[in-house]
């Protein structure tokens, strides 16, 4: 079986945040045939799009997989799910944890469900800040590095580092 490199974006702005946080990872790393390589420190950043609202904690886990996209979009909407996250939402919407995947491997996914690499990813510091956390990895699209997207990002928000990492099991 093919093991995948994913990266997933992690967030959360409702009750405890960090707790919240630390179940996904934990969530992530039991799924079927699936190890959390990384995980990046924690930040606290501004809301994006609804500003009234409490900010968020994010981070990104990387993961080795045997996952392929789709079914990992379904995991992660899962864990969302078991964590407290309705099914159905407003976009831009407080919410108790929030999974994307960003990256899959070198793939370039457009479909009703997925898009991959994250299409917001390049604009987003809470996502490009901690990327580069735990690796610098190329946009397949762009053919740049993470580093080159936030030299070029347009976002002026201010992310403060809360916590070094989320705890891994080993």
């Amino acid at each position: 079986m093919s093991r995948h490199k994913a990266y997933i974006a992690v967030g959360s702005n409702i009750g405890n945040r960090l707790m919240h946080l630390q179940e996904a990872v934990e969530m992530l790393e039991k799924l079927t045939g699936t190890t959390v390589n990384a995980v990046s420190a924690v930040y606290m950043t501004e809301p994006v799009g609804d500003t009234d609202q409490e900010r968020f904690f994010n981070g990104v886990v990387l993961l080795e997989t045997v996952l392929e996209p789709e079914a990992l979009r379904q995991s992660c909407k899962t864990i969302e799910r078991d964590l407290g996250r309705p099914e159905a939402y407003r976009r831009w919407s407080p919410r108790v944890i929030d999974l994307d995947i960003l990256l899959f491997d070198n793939l370039c996914i457009r479909s009703e469900t997925l898009c991959i690499p994250h299409p917001e990813m390049h604009n987003r510091k809470f996502v490009l800040v901690p990327l580069l956390d735990i690796s610098n990895p190329l946009h397949p699209s762009s053919g740049e590095t993470a580093s080159g997207l936030l030299r070029k990002c347009s976002d002026r928000s201010v992310l403060v580092k809360l916590k070094e990492t989320l705890a891994m099991k080993q």
